[in-house]
């Protein structure tokens, strides 16, 4: 299947060139964030693609990030490092003030800024947004937040932050999800000011974090859009979220299975190479071929959020595929390479791990099943 964007394509994976498999190991080992990586697509223009053009991105579309961020993976580096920020503008972008986005984008675009945390998820909460407890209260010109964060990854290592926090109680609203917004908030100024940030150490590097508010202040003016609409307007991101993210699973699966062709044709075992076995053919076979039909699922969530027309099933879909495929591959690749999968030069131990993340972010599994089996079949509510 001939790839679209071939010259993005190959752009990107010139980038990806100078930081082999012993730099992310690195990082991997000592819990480091890619700063070097993430400084070298910046620069490129990769991570601004999805911004309009008058504030200083290529003003790109999502089947063109998606090409990008397919790479990244293909390449075997790690877009988890600074995925977030192509897709979390896109609230400023749809739905914040004017003086908002002239503020922020044009920052983010050369790079000067970087806006790649966001606020959503809670300890007690988990994937039930509608009851989460961070609250935003107005007072004044100013909103007093207080609550708590986590899994809230790349804080450290960003300017600004996107906050969902209840400015009206869960049972005020019509349905549980109305009296929640966003927030932009400035961490340079909020870091030690009510916003305390600890570390979280994961099985997997993308600089997870717990976070802390305690009475922080924030002016009025970093409300974004409409007070009371931010699940709303956290919902118009997800299709995004999800189709890039279903992007690097396909990148993913295409990392681990070339790794496995080629360790299936150099190792030799009984004087032949493994390879010509077809209990190690047909595995690799099978997962290039559920790779394949995922990958045009990818491609036609693409086309439908770039038409402009809602593509929710689609994007689920798509992310549903791509991280089933990505994860049979990886357990394919493992399995291929025998014990020396487990070892930590050949990459596939942390690739490994970096891929069965996507079975639960930014979306579980089973959560997608139930949209399918709700919203596109009409069966009954399960929860």
């Amino acid at each position: 299947m001939e790839k679209r964007h071939q010259d993005i394509r190959e752009a990107v994976a010139q980038v990806c060139s100078q930081y082999p498999g012993e730099y992310w190991r690195e990082k991997d080992r000592e819990q480091q964030y890619p700063s070097e990586f993430v400084k070298a697509l910046t620069e490129a223009g990769f991570l601004s693609c999805l911004i309009p053009e008058q504030y200083g991105g290529s003003g790109l579309g999502i089947s063109e990030a998606a090409a990008v961020m397919e790479e990244i993976q293909a390449a075997g580096c790690n877009g988890g490092a600074c995925h977030a920020q192509m897709y979390i503008m896109g609230t400023v972008l749809r739905h914040g003030s004017e003086e908002q986005k002239q503020s922020l984008l044009p920052g983010i675009s050369s790079g000067q800024l970087r806006l790649q945390a966001f606020g959503v998820t809670e300890p007690t909460s988990g994937t039930d947004t509608s009851r989460i407890r961070t609250t935003a209260i107005k007072e004044g010109e100013k909103y007093r937040i207080n609550g708590q964060k986590v899994w809230t990854s790349r804080i450290a290592h960003s300017d600004f932050m996107l906050l969902l926090a209840r400015t009206a109680p869960r049972e005020a609203g019509e349905k549980p999800h109305h009296g929640m917004s966003v927030f932009l908030i400035d961490i340079r100024q909020a870091e030690g000011n009510g916003l305390t940030i600890k570390p979280l150490r994961a099985m997997i590097n993308h600089a997870a974090t717990e976070v802390f508010f305690d009475d922080l202040m924030i002016p009025a003016t970093s409300l974004v859009g409409e007070e009371g609409r931010g699940f709303r307007y956290i919902l118009d991101g997800m299709n995004a979220e999800r189709i890039l993210i279903a992007a690097e699973c396909i990148g993913d699966g295409r990392w681990f299975i070339e790794k496995a062709v080629n360790y299936a044709n150099e190792r030799k075992v009984f004087n032949r190479p493994i390879g010509m076995n077809q209990g190690i053919q047909f595995p690799i076979a099978r997962s290039f071929a559920e790779l394949q039909a995922a990958a045009l699922m990818v491609e036609c969530a693409s086309d439908i959020f770039d038409s402009g027309q809602d593509c929710g099933a689609e994007a689920n879909m798509a992310k549903l595929l791509a991280a089933d495929a990505s994860w049979k591959a990886g357990d394919m690749c493992l399995q291929t390479h025998g014990g020396f999968g487990f070892a930590e030069e050949y990459d596939v131990e942390r690739k490994f791990r970096e891929t069965r993340l996507y079975q639960i972010a930014p979306i579980s599994t089973n959560l997608i099943l139930s949209y399918i089996a709700e919203h596109v079949l009409g069966l009954p509510r399960s929860f």
